[in-house]
């Protein structure tokens, strides 16, 4: 920790321990919530009188009004509700969410239900609202809650703003199946143009944070992205610590998202909305947010309901698209597709294929990584014609070498009359240069969309390999834990990767071995690098990487090594061959012209007896 974050730490302590201290004495009663630029007090008498005004103009399902009785002290309380998705604990203190459990969805870490309302504070909580812009704090005061069912609350308050009084009330309607839920955020007061001098009426913020809790230096595959969609296109912004940014863009919703769950808020009608915006500020225990925030317009009258619905939720097709059609869910809402939110990129058509294969082995063998292995010696043996095509295609190139050579030098003052020539020689000896390359593109795209599956696929979070050893294919695998952090490498003792840098180069050498001898210099330091610096460098780069990526990649390349094997014996037996045809026509050359014609008929009936055996 630097010198200055201690500073810091120490004068905010120095900080705090004054106002607790010297707040009772010259602030013996509370006077509410200390907002930036926009005086809010607590109720005093004039907003007793409007609380009894509004008393019998009680709160039913759709009434704008809000019924307040505040003319007693209530005591911070919190609320539990659970279905089968979820489990939420709400609290009268700003009518907020404290607690966004995921039912069976667990984290790894702790073994507990996900955390989908992380980093949570006094100045900082889920659904928290803001009488103001993004700057103001948000409401700290204890509201009034009715309870309406066991899936429904209501959260309400009178305050004084501007001089005006008015009653601000959140209502909170959970259902059992549904991972999103309605927020109604609800204002009455007798006044007109309630906030009409200035330009944001309230701001609403999603979780601080969202689960699982992970360390941004240690965990590098996973993310926290600022999500927008306006009905045609798709935004997504990858976040960096300690952002503060705006997305002044027009959106139907918008929300944070990490590797596997995300939070979306669609308001009913986004226009009432004037700016998002996205924080990663570090407000809590070193531990930096994600956290999206809207600015509400300003409005004139006297009553307002803003309907909000949140999905907080797994970041998977399964779950999402339901909100594509209303009467897949219970909300019945469509039109928002909200799987725009996916991790989608230019290989998601073979990343559904390939976890499509998977989730069918899935069903015979209980066990993805065994099916990963069944599905790498698949793609393996289906490449490997290519791979030995390509192989012996450098041979072929190697035969034409000295005829080549002849071509550049006869044409070499005439460009277009040399490639000319170059191609009628591949045409005759029947050689494409670029099918080599075909193999290479393959396997490129097959390692893509494997790296992008194993990394954003949703069911292979928790699935279980090996216990002890390979508990998660989503994340590494550990054999050990240390209590301090190695540079680029983390506190995580991991084996896989090991394994992986050792095969990658006997798989190297073994390739190496397919080839002729030869290269000096730079072509030596170039073979060597390639055979083991990358390797090493790639154990820098995927150390932490997914297991269930490391495992494709491992047995890939003990699989390449016996296929290289065999390719080697073929190529060994081609340039044998090689060789004594090389060997007889120079041998031929030097034959004169009636000793050509012998040998020549005598070639050609040892090889009408080669057909027929």
């Amino acid at each position: 920790m630097d010198k200055n974050t201690i500073w810091a730490i120490v004068l905010s302590t120095v900080v705090v321990i004054v106002a607790f201290v010297v707040q009772p004495i010259l602030f013996p009663r509370n006077t509410g919530n200390n907002v930036e630029s926009t005086e809010v007090v607590e109720e005093t008498k004039e907003v007793k009188d409007l609380s009894d005004a509004l008393s019998n103009a009680d709160f039913d399902e759709n009434s704008k009004l809000l019924s307040v009785n505040n003319s007693e002290n209530f005591d911070e309380e919190v609320y539990t509700i659970t279905t089968d998705k979820v489990k939420v604990v709400l609290t009268n203190k700003g009518g907020d969410i404290l607690s966004y459990e995921l039912i069976g969805h667990k984290d790894t870490d702790t073994g507990n239900d996900i955390q989908i309302s992380d980093n949570i504070s006094d100045f900082n909580r889920t659904c928290s609202v803001a009488l103001g812009d993004v700057n103001t704090k948000i409401i700290n005061e204890v509201f009034e809650t009715q309870k309406i069912d066991d899936y429904t609350y209501i959260f309400k308050k009178s305050f004084i703003k501007d001089g005006k009084k008015f009653t601000l009330g959140k209502k909170y309607s959970f259902m059992p199946g549904e991972y999103m839920f309605k927020l109604d955020v609800l204002i009455h007061s007798d006044e007109e143009e309630l906030f009409g001098e200035n330009p944001i009426a309230y701001t609403l913020r999603t979780s601080p944070q969202m689960g699982p809790h992970y360390n941004p230096k240690r965990d590098r595959y996973e993310t926290r992205q600022f999500l927008a969609y306006n009905g045609n296109k798709y935004k997504k912004i990858n976040t960096v610590a300690n952002q503060f940014k705006d997305y002044d863009k027009d959106f139907i919703w918008a929300g944070m998202a990490g590797k596997y769950f995300v939070e979306l808020v669609i308001p009913t009608n986004s226009e009432i909305l004037n700016k998002a915006y996205y924080s990663t500020k570090t407000e809590v225990n070193n531990y930096q947010n994600a956290q999206a925030l809207f600015e509400r317009n300003a409005f004139a009258g006297k009553d307002i309901q803003d309907t909000y619905y949140m999905y907080f939720g797994p970041r998977v097709e399964k779950d999402l698209k339901r909100y594509n059609v209303a009467e897949n869910n219970g909300w019945g809402i469509s039109g928002y597709k909200l799987t725009q939110c996916l991790q989608n990129d230019w290989l998601n058509w073979l990343e559904n294929i390939l976890k499509w294969i998977l989730l069918q082995m899935y069903k015979i063998i209980p066990n993805l990584g065994i099916c990963i292995i069944i599905l790498t010696l698949l793609i393996k043996t289906a490449l490997f014609p290519l791979s030995k095509k390509q192989s012996l295609g450098t041979l072929k190139m190697q035969e034409l070498q000295p005829k080549l050579k002849v071509i550049q030098e006869k044409y070499k003052n005439d460009q277009q009359k040399m490639q000319m020539e170059t191609q009628k020689l591949y045409k005759e000896a029947g050689y494409n240069p670029a099918s080599g390359c075909l193999p290479m593109i393959l396997q490129f795209i097959l390692l893509m969309a494997m790296f992008y599956m194993f990394n954003n696929c949703f069911e292979f979070r928790g699935a279980m390999f090996i216990p002890g050893w390979i508990p998660d294919l989503a994340s590494g695998d550990s054999v050990y834990t240390l209590k301090f952090n190695i540079p680029l490498i983390g506190n995580q003792i991991r084996i896989l990767p090991v394994i992986y840098v050792a095969v990658q180069i006997i798989s190297a050498r073994v390739t190496q071995f397919g080839q002729p001898a030869g290269g000096q210099g730079a072509t030596q330091g170039y073979m060597k690098f390639m055979m083991y610096g990358m390797p090493l460098l790639f154990f820098f780069m995927f150390y932490n990487a997914s297991s269930g990526l490391l495992l494709y990649w491992t047995i890939s390349s003990l699989y390449s090594i016996v296929q290289q094997l065999i390719i080697n014996d073929t190529m060994n037996k081609k340039r044998i061959e090689m060789g004594l045809a090389a060997a007889k026509e120079n041998a031929n050359k030097k034959l004169p012209p009636k000793a050509k014609a012998q040998a020549k008929k005598a070639a050609s009936k040892s090889s009408k007896n080669n057909k027929k055996l």
